[in-house]
């Protein structure tokens, strides 16, 4: 992730996209309370269906499977990274 993307997930910070743990298989919100994981372990992604559709399952906590969208101007839908 990028500089702006760590500082988000750090902060918990509610934002478009989500993240992806890869040591976890799961995908999170922006803001989820679950433990931080290792900046190594993270992938950003546009949408909820974007990171299910790259093998990572829903957190339990946060319920991110319903995140639309983004309209931020710098997120690709198809952007991974």
């Amino acid at each position: 992730p990028d500089d702006e993307d760590w500082a988000a997930l750090e902060a918990r910070r509610a934002r478009c996209g989500v993240y992806g743990v890869r040591s976890t298989g799961i995908f999170c919100r922006f803001g989820c309370p679950a433990r931080r994981p290792l900046r190594r372990n993270v992938l950003i992604f546009a949408t909820g269906q974007a990171a299910a559709e790259a093998g990572f399952r829903p957190c339990l906590r946060c319920h991110p499977e319903g995140c639309v969208q983004s309209t931020h101007p710098t997120l690709d839908p198809d952007r991974v990274g």
